[in-house]
């Protein structure tokens, strides 16, 4: 007898479809009601799910979030990526690196404040996500200031990983999503006077 079982391929696709549409449905709950005010039985209920079904692919209501806190910082970094590949000169990468991230940021949280506000939060707890985010900022600015380095566009004297560090400390009014909503009254103005700061002391 043959058998009809899904194949791993399969269940594999339907478990990632599920996946997504947990997501999606807590993402719009998140975004009416905000984080703390959902809970798994609300989203169980607009999905039709039962809780215990969610628990399969999700140990908690924080795992949800750091989903979707993933899916909202990806997306920067996505934005700041293709900046950097269009850019010709290291010195013109960093900028419109830095300009882009801090763009987008004020994007998500103007189009969407109580996700932007599931960022700020990721960001006060160290979430996963958040932790992640700041890396591949970091090997982002790594590999340009490197190749500033190698231009003879950036200064070779300072150690690369305090120059990245410098740099990352510099804007992180502007970049940390915890420390940006204090800070938008100065977007973009104040943001490129950081930014224009940065790129002077990085000069040989």
């Amino acid at each position: 007898m043959t058998s009809t079982a899904p194949d791993s391929s399969q269940r594999g696709a339907v478990d990632h479809a599920t996946r997504e549409r947990i997501v999606a449905a807590a993402g719009e709950h998140f975004s009416r009601y905000g984080y703390d005010k959902t809970t798994v039985s609300d989203l169980a209920d607009a999905i039709g799910f039962s809780k215990a079904y969610i628990y399969r692919f999700f140990n908690s209501k924080q795992a949800i979030a750091e989903a979707i806190c993933k899916s909202c910082l990806g997306a920067i970094i996505g934005e700041v990526e293709a900046t950097v590949a269009q850019a010709r000169t290291p010195t013109e990468k960093l900028q419109k690196m830095l300009e882009t991230a801090v763009y987008n940021s004020v994007l998500l949280f103007f189009n969407d404040r109580k996700l932007y506000d599931i960022a700020a939060h990721s960001c006060g707890e160290q979430w996963s996500p958040s932790v992640a985010y700041t890396q591949q900022l970091s090997a982002l600015l790594t590999g340009v200031v490197l190749e500033g380095r190698q231009a003879g566009e950036f200064e070779r004297k300072t150690p690369l990983d305090e120059t990245v560090y410098g740099i990352l400390a510099s804007m992180s009014s502007y970049l940390r999503p915890l420390l940006l909503q204090h800070n938008l009254d100065s977007v973009p103005e104040g943001s490129n006077k950081v930014i224009a700061l940065v790129l002077r002391s990085l000069a040989p």
